[in-house]
Order: structure tokens, then sequence, then C-alpha cells
């Protein structure tokens, strides 16, 4: 369950130090900080100063153990647990085990079954701990919910795991059940572990990834083979990745040291060339398998995190979509089943004594035993079923039930994952009435399982059509995340025309039958992608060529928005548009989201914006239901583009904002630099200067110290597009000329490409014309081949500016008039007011009012007061007054960008500064920089008036912006 809100009587000296702590941490780090410590600043406040160097900057994964989080709240906690009655800890254990790690909801039909007394709870919420409430007990807060778990003994833990597994006796609740089922082991058991790696596949399908993830790292704490438990681990690690929990999945990618795996998360938040090097490395070894190096079985055991993290058990494949070699999955006729513990399955059917048979870990899958059927396998106590017994228990021996039987296995117990095991404070609490009222119970059915926790029919999904040279056995699957961050290269003397970030290579190829199986692209195909994306990312077009041979070696077919990208790059602009045309049609609702990034991708090197932003809202929208919120950033990059080139400042930096939080949050920092340059580019087009600097120069710190290109060279763009904006046109020219002369991991051909229009006007405007009429000559042979109608204008006006006097008069309509047909409003405002002074200094007065009038309707429109100052100092230069500024909606708030006033709303409902950083991800100065400027924009002197003029505003409706 979500924790309630932060124990009010935190002492404030400790957030006063949190608030300290934090200026000293890196963004990313910053967020995820609070996030483990489920936001409590007290807890903050006790891990900064814990943390090594490379984890305050965000090099190494913070800690996940809460006894490494916050030692000394949890002791606080624990000690005040310790204080109350034995029945009343018993029944905070059973709630603590039912809520965390893995909740299940399962508290009220374990007191009921084992008919517990809940007037217990009484004390707890006079001592403020917790109380009863309509769905189980609510905890103070999350600290509390764990201590309360650890203060059990190894043994009361094993009883209520136990007693909660007993009650999970629904036909969708097998995956709960065999979480509680290892939970309440003693000791290693191939057999559980197998059980709970296929709990956790069916889990995954589900799309319920933070559950497959304790799944499989509880199983490869029960497995008792080494080379399993490293495979169980990396899968666990891309569970936890999928899910957005970056830093465990970085300390989990370790401990199974899966060279792949690493190299994937590197590419999210580390050094994109070592990422480049490492995934290459892993498509080699498969290559040198053999005859069928690209299929799924060629990694074997190695590839269980590559294919969880690409999403090969997402919710498109199911237990009957057949086998995947070297996975472990069972599959029919294979006794083997996922935990990797050989024939374990099969044994535990013929032991009457290892606990009830479950359906879930027989091949094939199935449904869970009835009640009835478990019942005949259960010993005498049903909180001691049996489950996953230790080495040194046999099948016939006879063993204690009950409390007793506890009190002997302590020794040799295991501790469930998650809390730490029970320490020197942990007390045991009488459980002898679970035991006891439990018993009495065996023979009674199970409760009618919660109709919450019933698993969901498999969604839909968009056919992934497999390469050529994938295994016939393939499993059936959608297609994986993309990456986090990645752009176009730019081969010389021709580049792809937009900033958009490259795709994995796992888009669809068009089917020729509806009856086609989809299939999972091979590991090689996986693993072959997100190097391309690590070589596109850096900038570096000798990797991305190495990435295509590499390709062309193994077999691997390349989609549309690949191919489309490496034909751009060679310079076959013809070919690029059809490979990239037909993978911008894929942009259909409810597909992949990474099908849907794709034909994002590609629209946007279409040109095609509108279509760039539904694809991306729409791969956004799939991300969120299919449980992976790690792909909701790297969509949200995709969007920033269309929203910039669209004119829609507001919306877009607010999205962009949101995302840069998420992308921090889910431990994806390389995505997080993308969007705070993407940032920093809103701020150019809206004349922010302080911000656009702030914002660009923390991109590119960020980007330099780890090789990515794209977004450094996006940050330069954005500071030379503020300066062309504002009238400095010389400054604006060295900038985007030292963008063209920056190498890979500094700067980036494909955004060289994009700003040309932009060099070309800088350049014109300072008198250097031989080097416009170059950028302009390859940029209009783009534009020809795509035909965007964007980009024709873009190209026109670059003539027009290079046409001495009244000849560029034609050149500006035909701009004009390709404008209309396009979608980049911004640029064609513009291209309007440069229209505008050219037709003032032909002495073409009427004309040239009507197109300056027009340009700063526009600008004002989109917020960009630097834009419609040069249109007002053009319309002076005419002797014509200019109009009066627009305010947008007739509403105080009305004046303020997106940023603003999602700033004044966090102030006025009593947001520190600090507090606004840290959620919006942003330094203090920023937002004293935001709060200033609001100030300013409404009139007013104090936070006072803030909190009347939006409750003003609100109860008038009209507080929303564009």
């Amino acid at each position: 369950m979500n924790p309630p809100p932060l124990d009010r009587t935190s002492p404030p000296q400790l957030t006063n130090a949190w608030r300290e702590l934090a200026a000293t941490l890196a963004d990313g780090v910053r967020v995820r900080v609070l996030r483990a410590v489920y936001g409590d600043p007290r807890a903050a406040a006790e891990l900064v100063p814990r943390l090594t160097g490379r984890q305050a900057t965000g090099l190494d994964p913070l800690p996940t153990d809460p006894a490494e989080l916050a030692p000394s709240l949890l002791r606080e906690r624990r000690a005040q647990i310790r204080t109350l009655p034995d029945s009343t800890r018993l029944l905070l254990l059973l709630a603590a085990a039912d809520q965390y790690p893995v909740p299940t909801d399962a508290f009220l039909r374990a007191v009921m079954a084992a008919r517990l007394d809940t007037r217990s709870l009484d004390a707890a919420e006079a001592a403020g701990i917790a109380h009863a409430g309509a769905g189980g007990v609510v905890f103070r807060d999350a600290w509390t919910r764990i201590a309360a778990y650890e203060t059990g003994s190894p043994a009361d833990r094993r009883d209520v795991h136990r007693l909660l597994a007993r009650v999970l006796g629904g036909a969708g609740e097998t995956p709960w059940r065999s979480w509680h089922r290892g939970a309440g082991a003693p000791g290693p058991s191939g057999r559980l572990a197998a059980e709970l790696g296929t709990a956790a596949r069916k889990a995954a399908t589900a799309g319920r990834l933070p559950l497959a993830r304790a799944l499989t790292e509880r199983a490869a704490a029960l497995c008792p083979e080494p080379s399993e438990q490293a495979r169980l681990l990396s899968r666990a690690a891309g569970y936890a990745w999928r899910a957005g929990d970056g830093e465990r999945a970085r300390r989990l990618a370790a401990a199974g040291a899966e060279d792949a795996l690493a190299g994937v998360l590197a590419l999210r938040a580390g050094n994109a060339g070592e990422a480049f090097d490492a995934l290459v490395s892993a498509v080699v070894r498969v290559g040198a398998a053999g005859p069928g190096a690209g299929g799924a079985g060629s990694f074997g055991s190695a590839g269980a995190g590559i294919r969880a993290v690409e999403g090969g058990e997402s919710a498109a494949g199911g237990a009957g979509a057949g086998p995947v070699p070297g996975e472990g999955g069972p599959g029919p006729g294979s006794p083997t089943t996922d935990g990797g513990a050989g024939s374990a399955a099969v044994s535990a059917e013929a032991d009457p004594g290892a606990g009830p048979r479950q359906a879930g870990a027989v091949p094939g899958g199935g449904t869970p035993p009835s009640a009835a059927d478990s019942d005949g396998d259960l010993p005498a106590s049903p909180v001691g079923e049996g489950e996953g017994e230790g080495e040194g228990e046999g099948e016939g021996r006879s063993r204690p039930t009950g409390v007793a039987a506890d009190r002997a296995s302590l020794s040799t117990v295991r501790t469930p994952p998650g809390p730490a095991a029970a320490s020197a404070d942990a007390v045991p609490v009488a459980s002898a009435a679970v035991v006891a009222s439990a018993s009495a119970s065996a023979s009674a059915p199970a409760p009618a399982p919660s109709a919450a926790l019933a698993v969901p029919p498999t969604p839909p999904s968009a056919v992934v059509a497999t390469p050529a040279s994938a295994p016939s056995g393939a499993k059936a699957t959608p297609s994986a995340p993309p990456a986090a961050v990645v752009s176009p290269a730019s081969a010389p003397r021709a580049a792809v025309a937009t900033p958009a970030p490259t795709p994995p290579v796992v888009a669809p190829a068009p089917t020729t039958s509806a009856t086609v199986t989809p299939r999972t692209p091979a590991p090689a195909t996986h693993l072959l992608a997100r190097a391309t994306e690590a070589a596109i990312y850096t900038g570096d077009l000798r990797r991305l060529r190495e990435a295509a041979r590499v390709a062309d070696r193994l077999g691997v077919v390349s989609p549309g928005t690949l191919g489309g990208l490496v034909a751009a790059f060679e310079g076959r602009y013809e070919d690029a548009r059809e490979l990239l045309e037909a993978a911008a049609g894929r942009c259909g609702p409810g597909g992949d989201p990474t099908v849907l990034i794709h034909a994002g991708i590609a629209a946007l090197l279409l040109g095609d914006h509108t279509r760039a932003a539904t694809a991306t809202l729409r791969a956004a929208a799939s991300a969120r239901a299919r449980g992976t919120p790690v792909t909701v950033p790297q969509a949200m990059e995709f969007r920033a583009y269309a929203d910039f080139w669209t004119g829609r400042p507001r919306a877009g930096e607010a999205a962009a904002a949101d995302a840069l939080w998420q992308a921090h949050a889910t431990g994806q920092d390389n995505g997080a630099c993308h969007l705070q340059a993407a940032l920093a580019m809103f701020s150019a087009l809206t004349g922010d200067a302080d911000l656009c600097h702030e914002r660009a120069a923390s991109a590119r710190s960020y980007a330099l110290a780890r090789g990515l290109g794209l977004p450094a060279a996006l940050a330069q763009w954005a500071l030379a597009y503020l300066d062309l904006t504002s009238g400095r046109f010389a400054a604006a020219a060295a900038r985007l000329r030292a963008l063209a002369g920056f190498g890979p991991g500094h700067g980036h051909r494909a955004i060289r490409h994009l700003a040309a229009p932009h060099y070309v006007e800088a350049a014109v405007r300072t008198g250097d014309t031989r080097v416009a009429r170059v950028a302009h000559a390859d940029y209009h042979r783009w534009a020809s081949a795509v035909r965007s109608p964007d980009d024709l204008a873009l190209s026109a006006r670059c003539r027009a500016l290079l046409a001495p006097g009244a000849e560029a008069v034609d050149h500006y309509r035909v701009a004009l008039d390709l404008h209309s047909h396009g979608s980049r409003d911004f640029e064609r405002a513009r291209t309007e007011l440069l229209f505008g002074s050219t037709l003032r200094r032909l002495r073409r007065r009427t004309e040239a009012r009507d197109r300056l009038h027009s340009a700063l309707e526009a600008f004002d429109s989109f917020g960009a007061p630097h834009c419609a100052a040069q249109a007002r100092s053009e319309l002076r230069a005419l002797g014509t007054p200019a109009a009066p500024t627009r305010t947008g909606p007739d509403t105080p708030t009305g004046r303020l960008t997106a940023q603003q006033l999602l700033v004044a709303r966090m102030a006025a409902e009593g947001a520190t500064n600090r507090e606004i950083a840290d959620r919006l991800a942003l330094s203090p100065r920023t937002i004293d920089h935001h709060l200033r400027g609001v100030f300013s924009r409404l009139g007013i002197r104090s936070r006072i008036e803030l909190v009347r003029l939006i409750a003003e505003v609100d109860e008038s409706g009209g507080g929303t912006t564009g």
C-alpha cells in the first residue's frame, strides 16, 4: 500500500538538514534518494552522509535494503513496536507481511482463518503506530510497517507467510500465494525456486512487473545452484528496470554478472561509448555460437536479464506461446520450470511430504489447486505447510509442528528478501494463536479470492514479426522498450532533418496473414539495436557503421526506422524516405510502446510533427497501461521535439519537466540529460535567457562527462537559438560554427543539420554567405527527398535570405505557402518576421505592416517576448504603432508560462522553494527565478497574496493555461 503522509512529529532540524544535504547531490540522485526513503526527509538526511562519492554523483546505485537506508530511524520504530502486547505485535506482523514487500490484500482473510481478535489493534492505535482500516491495517508510515515486520522472529515470519499462502487459494492468486510460500521457506529449495520463477513469468505476462521482480529475486535466494541463481538475478534486474526501479535493477545486474544487461543499463545511465563496446561484444559472442546464433536460445542462461529488460515476457506473450529455448521456461513435454531447478517440479509431484502441488510449477502452467486438493496434502499445522523444506528434512521424517517446530528450525532459517534478517533486537511474538486457530479451520475451504486480485485478461499487443533469422520456437511477445536517449547521426553533407533519437531495431515488419504468430525478436536483434542506439547517442558515425556491419554479418533484418537512419547517414535520401514512411505508418492506438515510439521517431525524421506527437503520446499511454513506467519518459523525449517545432512551448515545457522528474526517478539520467537540453530549447524559444543558460550548462556538463554527443549538441543549439532570436547574430553564428566542428561525444552531426536553417540566417546576417550557401545546399537536398512541407519551407526561406533584393520576395511567398501545409507554426512566424523586414527595406510598407503584425500576434501567443520585441522594432521602423502585448486568457494566471504557473500553484499550496525544486528536479536558484517572475507578472509582493490570487482564479474557473 502507499505510505500515508509523513510523521508530523519529525524534528524540523532534521528536515532542514536534508535541505542542506540535498544541495550537494546531483539532481537525479536527489530525486531517487527521496523515492528510496518513501519521501521522508528524516531518513533522507540520515542516508546522504552514508553515501559514497560515486553514489552521491549517480555513478553507483543507491542502497535498497531498508537497514542500509535509515538504520537509526528503523531502530526507533522497532523500539516503539516492542512496547506493544504480543497479540498486537502479531497482528502488525501479519499486516506487514501482507503489505511488504509484496501487497497481497489477504490480511482480513488470514485473520478470519486464524480466528484472531482484531481488538488487539487498539493498543497500536493508542500508541499512534497503526489503526484498523476498511481493508486492513493502516500503518503510520512506511518505516513503521517495515519495523513491524523486522521485529518478528524468523519463526513468526514464516508462520504468518504460510498462513497468508493458505488463504490465497483463488484461481487468480497463484503468484501471490507462491510469494508467501517462498517467503515462508526455512532454507534453499529448488522446487520452490522453480515455482517462484514460473509465478514471476506469469506476473510479468500480466504486466505486474514489481511482483515479478520480487518473486524472481526470492527465487534466486532459494535457488541452490549458483549458475541458476545468477540467471535469476539477471532476470530480476530486467523486471526491476522495466518497472521503473533503476537503483535495484543496477544492483541486481551487478550481482547477476550479465554483461549484455549491464550494457543496456549503461546506455540509459552511464557512458554510451562503453555501453556500445559491451553490447557489441555480447553480439559477437552470440554470433560465435554457430548456426542460429541470432535465435532466442543462443544466449542460454546468460540471456535471462536481456530478455526481461526487453519485454520478452510482456502481455503479448503467454504460457501458450510455447517454450523459449535456453530460458528455463516450461513447455509441453519439458520437466524444467523457470527457476532452474532441473527436474524439481516433477519430483515435487511425487513427494507427498513436500507440500501441496502447485499448478503453476507444472509444465505448461495451469490453475492453482482447489482447497480440497491442497488440504489433502497438508500436514497437521496449516501454517507449517512444509513449503520449501531445507536440505536436512527428508520426505518421511517426522517433524514437530506449530511453535515448537518454528523454534527448532530457528538455527537454519533463511529469511525473505526485503527487510533485513532478524537482528539482535528481533523479539519473538506469540504465534500459538495463529497455529491453533488456523489448525481448527484446516478442513474449511479457502475464502473466495478478492476481485481485485484476479489476473486480468492479457491485453492485446501490436504484432511484431520476427526477423528471418529468428528460430521458429521464439516466444510470442511484444517488442522491447526503447532506449532512453538516442538520435540520428548524420553522414558527411547529408544529415537527417530531426533531433529525434534512434529507436531500437525491433519495429514490426508487415505480416502477410492475420494468423501469423508474433515472435520475440532474437537477443542478437535486441543487442544490435541497443548498440546502434549507443553509437547514435554518442554521435559517432564510425560506431554506427560498425553496428551496421555486425548486423549484416549476422543476417539480422533491420526494421524501417533503423534502415532509414542508416540510409540517410549514407546519403541515400530516397531510400531513407521510403523506409521511414513505412515505420511512421505504425502509429495506431493501443500498440506496443516500442513500435509507437519508432513511428514517432520516423514521423519526426519526415517532418510530420502532428503524427509524431500522436504516436509518442500513444506510446506513453500504452507503457502506463502495460505497467512499464520506464518507457514513459523515453516517449516524452520525442514529444518534446514535436511540441517545440509546433510552437507549443507552455505545454511542451510542462510535459518535459514532468518527464525529466520521471527519468530521474527511474534511473535514466542519460534521458534526463536529453530532456534538460530540450528544456533549454524551450527556454530559448520563450526568451528566458537565465534559465536557458542554466539548463544548457547542466546538460552539457553531464553529457560531456559521459560522451553523449546528442544532448551536448542540443544544448549548444539552444544557446545559439537564443542568440539568434534575440538579435545577437554574430554570437549565434559562432556557436553554430563551433557545433559543426565538435566531434563524437561533444557534438552531433544530425543536430548540426537540423540547425542548418538557423546557421544560414546567422551567417547571412554576419556577411558570411559562402558558408551559408554550403549549409543550405545539403539541407535542401534532404528536404527535397522527404518532401516535408516544413523542411521545404525552411529551405525556401534560406534561399530568400541568400537572394539579392527583390528576388527574395518570391522565395518568401513560396516559403509561407509551404508553411501553410505544415505544422511548424513558430518557424512560420519567424518567416513572416523576416519577410516583413525585407518588405520594409524594399519600401513596400503596407504588406510589410501586415506581415509584421501577423508575426507579432503569433509570438505573443507563443509566449516569445524576445521575438515579439523584434517585430515591434520593425513596426516602429515603419512608423506604425505596435499592437499591444497579448496576455493570454483574461485572468492573472494567463500571464504566466506553464512552468511559472506550476511553481506558483505549488508555492500557494505551502511548498518551500527547496521542496518545489526537489519535485521538479530543478535547482532552488531556478525556483527563486521563477517565483520572482511570477510576482513580477502578477504584480504581487508576498506568498499570502499569491495564495489569495490563485484561490480567486480557481473559484472563477480560469486557472488553466495552454
